[in-house]
């Protein structure tokens, strides 16, 4: 077995904790996410008060490593932040996706129209995810699980 089957059959392995447990998945993820901000938050703000680089530089490494350690906190004691962001991602890339789609039928783009009623579908179909993310936190780790199952199988073929 060659590295691209391990990291395929590691990859349906998580995939499938991560449809099967996914409370405790998103748990651990947001948990893991969570202490890592928290430790750069940390190493920032004790970098930009030990550097003396400018005073402008350090105040904003120090801004940057306050807010990044507040995210931390945030991702370690509410664990549906993982969700919300997920979700948010979700809203961002289903609403470029409808305004490429709608241009694809405007404007004289070399896109087929086919393709710009695609993205137009896909890009509703994003915004429906986001809204069943955020509302219903579970459905974040189930996503993933299903891409991580897709991806492992791919990995193991190819």
């Amino acid at each position: 077995m060659n590295t691209k089957e391990k990291i395929g059959m590691i990859s349906i392995i998580f995939g499938l904790i991560f449809i099967i447990f996914p409370l405790f998945s998103s748990t651990f993820v947001s948990t893991v996410v969570g202490l890592g901000l928290l430790l750069f938050g940390i190493l920032l703000v004790y970098f930009g008060f030990e550097l003396q680089i400018s005073s402008t530089l350090s105040l904003g490494i120090i801004i940057i490593g306050a807010i990044a350690t507040i995210l931390g906190f945030l991702f370690i004691f509410y664990v549906d932040a993982v969700s919300f962001l997920f979700g948010l991602s979700f809203y961002l890339i289903g609403f470029l996706m409808i305004v490429f789609g709608i241009f694809g039928f405007v404007l004289d783009t070399p896109i087929s129209k086919l393709s710009s009623l695609l993205i137009l579908i896909f890009g509703i179909l994003s915004i429906i995810i986001a809204v069943s993310t955020i509302a219903n936190p579970t459905y974040a780790p189930i996503i993933i699980g299903v891409y991580l199952i897709i991806e492992g199988v791919i990995s193991s073929l190819g």
